[in-house]
């Protein structure tokens, strides 16, 4: 063996040791981190007011079941609306547009009718209020379920009389 192929050697094993201590150091480096980033860091984020919102949130019930009559034959769901629900019920048809369905109805996005346009709305008042009482509750198209809210079917009936008003 040469001098030269010896001394390329020696540098290459050289080299060698050096990358793998820096990368051993650099995994013992993460380990640690990550150890000490799980005890911190979960702490946090399990006790952040939003994610304890979110929790809630999810594992609150929807619904309740209550017996009525004396014989058990009829059962009567009763939705239970979430804490904190009820400050958020608009008292009049004109909170509840303004709050929610001005954002599609005052400027058309996904097909809704605008306010003011009676071509869009004819057809619609022609089917009778139960029907677009019915189809506010349900949903209809593009629009979810009481325009998204959890609101109680008395304020979507009195949000359709006030758009209603706003439509002759």
């Amino acid at each position: 063996m040469s001098n030269a192929e010896s001394s390329d050697t020696h540098f290459f094993n050289s080299f060698s040791m050096v990358l793998g201590v820096l990368i051993l150091f650099a995994v013992v480096l993460f380990g640690v981190a990550r150890s000490i980033g799980a005890d911190t860091q979960g702490e946090g984020v399990l006790l952040d007011p939003l994610h304890l919102k979110e929790v809630r949130a999810n594992i609150a019930p929807f619904a309740r079941v209550a017996i009525a009559g004396k014989d058990n034959s009829a059962l009567a769901v009763v939705t239970a609306p979430p804490a904190g629900a009820a400050a958020d019920v608009p008292t009049t048809g004109e909170q509840a547009f303004m709050k929610v369905c001005s954002a599609c109805h005052s400027t058309g996005v996904n097909g809704a009718p605008k306010i003011g346009d009676h071509a869009a709305w004819a057809p619609r008042i022609a089917q009778g209020k139960d029907t677009l009482y019915k189809d506010a509750i349900a949903g209809k198209g593009n629009m979810p379920p009481k325009g998204g809210t959890t609101w109680p079917d008395a304020t979507i009936r009195m949000t359709v009389d006030y758009m209603l008003s706003l439509n002759k």
